[in-house]
């Protein structure tokens, strides 16, 4: 009885090429989704990108924007109260 019995391991194929690239593309897709859940929860420092923007000189179009805000003083100033629910 103990001679019928086959305790070899199974047959398993050798992963085709397709199996490979759909294996290694959820490995890839899983660490990218990891990767943009941890950008979301972590906060970013905006110190440095607010230096930069306060070092810019300021050029003769900037000077003129007061100008165009003329047109906006007719128009009726809106209503600051907030709305009701």
């Amino acid at each position: 009885m103990a001679a019928e019995l086959d305790f070899s391991p199974p047959e398993i194929p050798e992963p085709t090429f397709m199996e490979n690239v759909l294996r290694y593309g959820l490995f890839f897709g899983a660490i990218f989704q990891l990767i943009c859940v941890l950008a979301i929860i972590l906060p970013v420092s905006k110190a440095h990108k607010t230096d930069s923007d306060s070092f810019e000189p300021k050029n003769s179009e900037t000077v003129k924007k007061p100008k165009a805000t003329a047109p906006q003083i007719s128009k009726k100033p809106k209503k600051e109260t907030k709305k009701k629910r």
